[in-house]
C-alpha cells in the first residue's frame, strides 16, 4: 500500500484536525497513563528515567505541546519533533527483569501511539458523538502517517482500523500489575497543586476531587469488551477490568455493623438501609 493511500494530509476540517485536540480527550489522559505503563518496557523505562512524580503538571503540560506539535504543526513540526523524542529516547535503557530493555523497543513504541490514537476515538464515544465509519477510517490513516513520522514501524501496527481494534483489545489481555502502575495510581491520589499561587487551604478538597474524578475516567470503559456506538453510553457504568485486575482493591468496610458494602458502579445506588461508607 502506497504511503498517499494511508496518510491523507492533515489539515483543517479533516479527522485528526478536529478530533486529536479535543479538549475532552484530555478526560482520559489518566487512562492512557495507566495503559501506557501497562507495557512492561514502557513501565521500566518511566519507572527508571521520568520526573513526572517529582513534577506531574509539567510533565503533563510538555506532554500536551508536544502532542500538539504532531497533528497541527505541519509535516516539518512532526518530522523535528520525532527527531527530537527520538534523540531523547535514545538513552533510556536499562535493565528490567534481568533483562536489557530500550525506550525505542518497536513495540512499545507503537503501542505508546496506538494509546494515543485510541483516546480521541474513546473520548467522542463516551462523551460526544462517536465518528462515522468513514471518520474512522480516515483519522487511522492519518495517525498511522504520523506514527511512521515519529518513527513507528509500518508492521507494527495493523493496517485497518477493525484490525487495530483487535490488536488493542489483545494487546491489553496480556497486561498485569507492576510496580509502576500502582506508583502512578499513588501520584494521583497524592499530586499537589498545579500553581504555586494556588490557596493551600482550598487544595486538599479541589485534590480529593481530581482524584477521584481521574480514578472513575481511568476505569471508564470497558476496554476489553468495547461497546459500539449505540452502547457507548453505559459503558461509563462498567469498570475497567484491565484497572481492576492491576490496582491493589480496597474493599469499602460500613461504618455499622450490618451496613450493606458500598454499590459499585452500575449496581443499586439505595442500600436497604440508612448507613455510611468509609474507604478502607
Amino acid at each position: 500500500m502506497r504511503e498517499a493511500d494511508v496518510a491523507p494530509p492533515v489539515v483543517r476540517g479533516t479527522a485528526a484536525w478536529r478530533y486529536f485536540g479535543d479538549f475532552r480527550d484530555a478526560l482520559l489522559a489518566g487512562q492512557v497513563l495507566v495503559l501506557q505503563v501497562a507495557h512492561p518496557v514502557v513501565a521500566a523505562g518511566v519507572r527508571d528515567h521520568s520526573d513526572y512524580r517529582e513534577d506531574p503538571w509539567t510533565r503533563l503540560m510538555r506532554t500536551v505541546a508536544s502532542l500538539s506539535i504532531y497533528v497541527y504543526g505541519g509535516t516539518k513540526g512532526a518530522q523535528f519533533e520525532a527527531e527530537r523524542l527520538r534523540k531523547l529516547h535514545r538513552s533510556f535503557t536499562g535493565i528490567a527483569d534481568g533483562r536489557r530493555y530500550s525506550a525505542l523497543d518497536p513495540g512499545a513504541y507503537a503501542w505508546v501511539h496506538a494509546t494515543l490514537v485510541m483516546a480521541p476515538v474513546d473520548a467522542q464515544r463516551f462523551f460526544g458523538r462517536p465518528m462515522s465509519t468513514s471518520e474512522l477510517d480516515e483519522y487511522y490513516a492519518q495517525m498511522c502517517g504520523i506514527g511512521r513520522i515519529l518513527g513507528v514501524r509500518e508492521r507494527d501496527l495493523p493496517p485497518t482500523w477493525p484490525e487495530f481494534e483487535r490488536y488493542y483489545r489483545e494487546t491489553i489481555a496480556g497486561f498485569g500489575p507492576n510496580e509502576t502502575i500502582s506508583t502512578l495510581f499513588e501520584t494521583i491520589d497524592t499530586v499537589g497543586k498545579p500553581f504555586s499561587r494556588m490557596s493551600d487551604r482550598r487544595w486538599p478538597k479541589l485534590q480529593k476531587g481530581y482524584s477521584t474524578g481521574q480514578l472513575f475516567l481511568i476505569r471508564t470503559p470497558d476496554v476489553p469488551l468495547r461497546p459500539g456506538p449505540a452502547s457507548a453510553a453505559p459503558a461509563l457504568l462498567r469498570g475497567t477490568a484491565l484497572v481492576q485486575s492491576i490496582r491493589p482493591h480496597r474493599q469499602p468496610r460500613p461504618l455499622r455493623p450490618g451496613c450493606p458494602q458500598r454499590p459499585r458502579l452500575g449496581e443499586s445506588l439505595a442500600p436497604t438501609a440508612p448507613c455510611e461508607w468509609s474507604a478502607s
